[in-house]
């Protein structure tokens, strides 16, 4: 129990830190410090610096020992591998996925893709990235596997930090219209089709990377 109870404080706290870096709360560069953010989650260090720890491993933080731990820039270049990898993940659980899909897995990617168009138009980053990743999710969930589902979960971070300064720049998203034919084939069972829309999905990411 204690084991379990430490694995939960760990993963608490390395959502709570993620999901600060990633929608910009703390700015790439920012010093963070175990001590302060054990108060403000009310933990103790150690999980903390455990989840410190992985969001080095991640490419999220990086560290000097006895110096700093400090958020890392947003790096174009490791914005395209993280896309290349994750969209290569994608392809392969739609590949596994799209001849199981039943009509309710359908009607849930279509739901939130409504909610994702709805959000684009009203420049709602936070809902846009969650109702993409529930349409994502479906794919991945029915797919069943695991190791596709740890390497995109661990990479996407990284792509979302960029995605939401391009949004909040002003940048427009042609997903909505990508992810009704991505949509349409799994609903006739196009195994390649669904394949190459995904593939072209994650283009649109990894060209979002690109020097301007």
């Amino acid at each position: 129990m204690e084991a379990i109870q430490r694995t939960l404080l760990r993963d608490r706290a390395y959502e709570a830190i993620r999901d600060a870096i990633v929608a910009g709360d703390i700015e790439p560069g920012a010093v963070v410090r175990d001590a302060e953010f054990a108060e403000r989650l009310g933990l103790s260090r150690a999980p903390v610096r455990e989840a410190f720890s992985r969001l080095v491993d991640e490419g999220l933080l990086e560290s000097k020992p006895q110096s700093y731990t400090r958020v890392t820039p947003v790096v174009a270049a490791d914005v395209r591998d993280a896309a290349a990898v994750v969209g290569a993940m994608h392809e392969l659980v739609t590949r596994v996925a799209v001849p199981r899909l039943l009509a309710a897995d359908i009607v849930t990617m279509s739901a939130a893709n409504e909610r994702f168009a709805a959000a684009v138009r009203a420049g709602d980053v936070d809902t846009a990235l969650r109702a993409d990743d529930d349409l994502h999710d479906v794919l991945v969930r029915v797919s069943g596997n695991r190791a596709a589902a740890a390497t995109a979960a661990r990479y996407t971070p990284l792509i979302r930090r960029l995605e939401r300064r391009r949004f909040g720049e002003g940048g427009t998203c042609s997903s909505p219209g990508l992810h009704e034919r991505l949509i349409a084939a799994c609903a006739d069972a196009d195994v390649d089709g669904a394949v190459r829309v995904t593939a072209e999905i994650w283009r649109t990411l990894v060209d979002l990377a690109d020097p301007d």
